[in-house]
């Protein structure tokens, strides 16, 4: 299957090099640039892609407000996007994050771990680096903005007490392949499990489910792994 992208950034010269970067590949193609966010919007309703590849800093509506609108509309549930930006701060990842991107990633990247992560969150999961971004979620999504709780603490219930742990291993940076090692289950098992998960929380994705684990106190800075 092909991954139909979006491009979204005001550089035209970086849009046209990621254009014949994807465009090479087999597996994925282009389906349209954007020079700002609002054009972003546009263009991922009139195509509806796999992912958008949003810029932060763009003139008029930024990356942050287009993400939220694209990840905040039903018609567009199957869109995920990635944000890339030059701006790696942690403040951005949280936002980005909070407002529903699926990963984020630095301009510096090298080509492959673009090609990579690109195809990583088309295919639902998040792109959450072990590193940098762990320390971002027990920093900032710990302590959530009033009203942006994606769903309420009761909400867990829900869960059943597998779920519950394969859910608390997914939001301390674990990959299907180690909670799988972790908890002696096959990575079919722990995939089925988080498919659960994301259903009964009403988690749109991988990433959306971090957030609530550590927004419903499901996670917390103290129990997060080093």
């Amino acid at each position: 299957m092909t991954i139909r992208v979006l491009l979204a950034d005001d550089q035209a010269l970086l849009r046209g090099t990621f254009r014949l970067l994807i465009d090479s590949c087999d597996d994925m193609e282009v389906v349209g640039e954007a020079a700002n966010g609002e054009q972003a919007v546009n263009l991922a309703r009139t195509h509806r892609p796999d992912l958008v590849l949003m810029d932060i800093r763009m003139p008029g509506t930024d990356g942050l407000a287009a993400t939220a609108t694209i990840c905040g509309d039903p018609d567009l549930a199957g869109t995920r996007v990635l944000v890339l930006t030059m701006f790696e701060t942690e403040e951005y990842v949280a936002q980005a994050l909070r407002v529903g991107a699926s990963g984020f990633l630095g301009k510096y990247v090298t080509t492959d771990a673009l090609l990579a992560g690109i195809r990583t969150v088309a295919s639902g999961e998040a792109l959450l680096s072990p590193g940098a971004t762990q320390a971002l979620i027990t920093r900032f999504l710990s302590t959530p903005a009033p009203g942006s709780l994606l769903a309420p603490p009761e909400r867990l219930s829900d869960l059943t007490p597998r779920e519950r742990e394969v859910t608390v291993l997914a939001a301390q940076g674990m990959s299907n392949d180690e909670i799988a090692a972790e908890l002696v289950l096959s990575v079919l098992t722990v995939r089925t499990h988080i498919q659960r998960a994301l259903a009964k929380l009403g988690a749109r994705d991988r990433a959306q489910l971090v957030v609530i684990a550590y927004q419903t106190g499901l996670v917390r800075p103290e129990s997060s792994r080093p």
